[in-house]
């Protein structure tokens, strides 16, 4: 038994991954172009920096409203903006 699937069902992965990174640099709210999308066997993987635990939790957020079906992992670093308080000692 054959199911049919819809056209925007299940997309090409480039074709997902171009969207991501599309939504990501065009969504004002975002603005982010330094977040790379990697496909790692059935999810797609993001990578990259960013300035504030909000800001991923943000992405991550619209990138699974966009893709509901498309299981999403993070790899998304925060950087610290602002500069320390203390000069950190190295032994």
């Amino acid at each position: 038994m054959t199911h049919h699937r819809d056209i925007g069902a299940d997309p090409p992965d480039e074709y997902v991954e171009a969207e991501i990174h599309r939504l990501l640099a065009e969504d004002p709210a975002v603005a982010e172009q330094g977040i790379t999308v990697v496909r790692r066997e059935r999810a797609l993987v993001l990578y990259g920096e960013v300035e504030s635990p909000h800001r991923r939790e943000e992405i991550l957020r619209r990138v699974s409203e966009r893709f509901p079906d498309v299981p999403i992992t993070s790899d998304i670093g925060v950087i610290r903006a602002q500069a320390p308080t203390e000069i950190e000692q190295l032994p």
